[in-house]
Formats: C-alpha cells, structure tokens, sequence
C-alpha cells in the first residue's frame, strides 16, 4: 500500500462515516405518506376499487404502501393470513398490486451493516499506524528482531580492534557455537547471557555481530524498546515468539541493544506502561531460565547503564558473564584507525601513532568518524589523497562540529577564551 493511499484511506473513511451518522440523525424523514388503519384501507377498496392505485406489499415490515386518489397512504398488516385475503379479494376487483421483498431486504441488511465495516476499517486503519503502518494487525504480538540476511557482509574478530579482552572473552562463546559437545562432554555449562556495557559508540554491537560472524550461526537483532507498548501484555507475547524463532534456528545468537529499556529495576515508577515493562522482564527472565544446554542459544546484550539493571537479570544463570567495553586506550586507538583507514588512501606523511596520541577519549565511533570526515574534506578540496589538514580538521569538527566562520570572535574574546583554557591546562 502506498504511503500516498494510507494517507487518504484515514480522513476517507472518517468522512464517510460522519456522513453516514449525519444522514440517520440529522436528516428529516422524507416519507410524506398519510398512515391509515388497515381497516380504512380495506373499507375503500370494497367502497371503490378503481380508487386505489400503485399498491405495493413488503412482506418483511408487514407493510402496504399505494395511492387513494392522489393520496399516498400506508398501512399495517396484523399478519400474513391477513396479506393473503387481501390479496385474494384485489384479484376478484382487478385491482393490480406488486410485492417488494429480496431486493428491498438485501438492501436494508447493507444499509445495516455498513457503519459496522466502516468502524472495522477504521480500527484496522489504527491499529497498523501504532505498528509502524506496513505491520498487520494479527501480528502486533509477534517478536520485530531482525534476523541477519545469510548474504550480508560477515564481520569476524577482525574486523574488532581497541577492545582485545573483550574479544578474548566472546572467543569462548565461539568456540560453544562451533563446537557445543566439546563443553558437554566434560559437563561445563557455557553462560546463557553475555552483558556487553560501556559508553555508546564503544563497539557492543559490532562485538555480537562478529561473534555471530565468527561462529556462522544465525544473528537475531532487537533492541529494548521493540518490546514495552501501551497495550498489556504485547510486549511478554513478543519475548516469547522471539525465543521460538531462536529455538527453531539454533545454535543461534540473540543480540538485545539498550537492555535497559527492558530490564529496569522493578518497582521504580508508576503507570500502565510501567506495569507492562515489568511483565515483559518477568517473561524475559522466564525465558532465560528456559535455555537448556541443547537449545545453544547465547543472549547477548549492550547497555550504557548497567546500574539501573534489575539484580535478578545479572544473577549466576542468567547473564552469567558481564564484560566492559570501555574507551580504547592510545595502542586501541592505533589499531581502531588501521581497520579504519583500509581502502583510503592516506598522504605518505601520515603517522597513525601520532593521530591516535592526538585522539585521547575518542571511541571507536567517534575515530570512525574522523576518518569518514577527513575523506569527505579531502574530496571538497579536490584532493586525491587525505593529508593531515583534512585529519586535524575532521578532530575538530567530531569535537566541535564544523567551522563557524560567521561567527568570528573578537580580540578581546580571543584574549579572554586564552586565559580561560590556559587555566583547565594548568589545573589538568
């Protein structure tokens, strides 16, 4: 459906609904035909036959509708013995008469029916924007990880730098992947969960990833959020059917980014949305306690703020081991740009030794990001190769952001932005 129609349908089926309601309670009842009584209608056709004219039966309201004269009238039928014997008796005056039954009837059921499709429509129409408009309504309780495609790029451990105890810990999660009976043969039971934390940009995701990469197992993707919803007890459906996927593709690695959007501690806060989080990580641990050792399925998740997490989420057994993946020091550094710098031509004159002294507090992101910048200031001057004008300038542009040569400070404020940044170096 396109983004155009979804865009219509919304404001199409709110206006012919109005219209619909309009039309059964503000319009006025147009029918100006004169009731009569039965019997009224039976006296004039014994007084004068030639009299009455367009008679029409509808057996379904027990209703007649003709014309006395030039007056349209109406009328009632107690029954349907009643509708046979005057029936009988226009026949014996030759007065004509129709019966108005399947095509009035199907009509009148539509009629019925319509603001009731009007109404479905319209909550179907609501239901896909909460879910992102391209979902179905059926599925709102199904997991939205993504699973990696079997074609995409595969990262290994080589493509990790700066974060070399990290890796060293996560090659054993590898090695279970690869080989699982060589654990179970002595009895060993290799962690169900692996917390990833540390400052953003610090490379967590690129860690599950390559570990997923390394192994050849399939890669499920989620983060936190794709679970708490408004409506209870979406979330708790969505973590079960994502472990069923899990289970169905195992060995397997499930990566869950921003853990903390989930596993909170419980009992902080207040609300609907806070009851639904706690019933999705009580699912959550559920599910973990699930794992058994034929499953081999490794949950694998990053947070920025691994104080805030719910102590039964890092017991023994569930997320068993909990490993830092903290700012690279000058040596990560040094390594984080080589893998950066592949395939970029760089000036002869460039030293990544004195680039990543020059980098200190940088992470991965952020040394990723000068690199990309120093390429992008090398192509706008028309450069062939990056020199190390484009490097120190793309540092100040991830740590400042681009140049403001609008705003040009004057002496006096040169002067005094001196003073005030020779102090911080002599504190510092």
């Amino acid at each position: 459906m396109s983004r155009f129609f979804r865009s219509a349908l919304f404001p199409l089926i709110l206006i012919v609904l109005l219209v619909y309601l309009a039309s059964q309670t503000l319009l006025p009842n147009r029918d100006e035909r004169q009731k009569i009584a039965y019997s009224e209608l039976i006296a004039r056709v014994d007084e004068d036959p030639t009299a009455v004219r367009e008679l029409v039966f509808t057996p379904k309201s027990r209703s007649i509708e003709a014309k006395i004269g030039s007056t349209p009238i109406k009328t009632n039928y107690p029954s349907d013995q009643s509708q046979a014997a005057l029936q009988e008796k226009l026949e014996s005056r030759d007065v004509a008469f129709d019966s108005k039954g399947t095509g009035n009837s199907r009509w009148s059921f539509l009629t019925y029916l319509l603001p009731f499709v009007l109404f479905f429509g319209f909550w179907i129409f609501l239901m896909n924007q909460v879910q992102g408009g391209g979902s179905k309504v059926m599925s709102f309780g199904k997991s939205r990880a993504k699973r990696m495609a079997p074609d995409s790029p595969k990262i290994t451990f080589k493509d990790v730098a700066g974060v070399d105890e990290a890796v060293e810990e996560l090659h054993e999660i590898k090695e279970f992947l690869e080989n699982p009976k060589k654990f179970q043969a002595l009895g060993a039971r290799i962690p169900k969960g692996v917390l990833l934390y540390g400052p953003p940009g610090t490379g967590k995701t690129l860690l599950a990833r390559s570990v997923a990469g390394e192994a050849g197992v399939p890669f499920f993707s989620i983060s936190g959020s794709d679970f708490v919803e408004m409506f209870v007890g979406v979330g708790a459906s969505r973590v079960r059917d994502l472990f069923e996927q899990a289970k169905q593709a195992s060995p397997c690695i499930i990566f869950m980014d921003e853990i903390d959007a989930v596993g909170r501690h419980r009992g902080a806060g207040m609300g609907g949305g806070h009851d639904e989080r706690e019933q999705t990580l009580n699912q959550l641990l559920v599910e973990m306690d699930g794992f058994e050792m034929k499953d081999n399925i490794i949950l694998i998740a990053a947070t920025n703020r691994p104080d805030i997490l719910d102590p039964a989420l890092l017991r023994p057994g569930r997320f068993d081991r909990q490993i830092v993946v903290d700012r690279p020091d000058r040596l990560g550094r040094r390594k984080i740009l080589e893998v950066h710098a592949r395939g970029k031509p760089l000036a002869h004159e460039i030293d990544l030794d004195t680039l990543a002294a020059g980098t200190p507090g940088f992470t991965g992101a952020d040394l990723s990001n000068l690199i990309n910048e120093a390429a992008l200031l090398a192509a706008r001057h028309g450069k062939k190769m990056i020199g190390q004008d484009e490097l120190e300038e793309g540092i100040m542009r991830v740590i400042a952001g681009p140049e403001k040569k609008a705003r040009l400070l004057s002496e006096k404020e040169r002067k005094i932005t001196a003073y005030h940044e020779m102090g911080h170096a002599l504190v510092g």
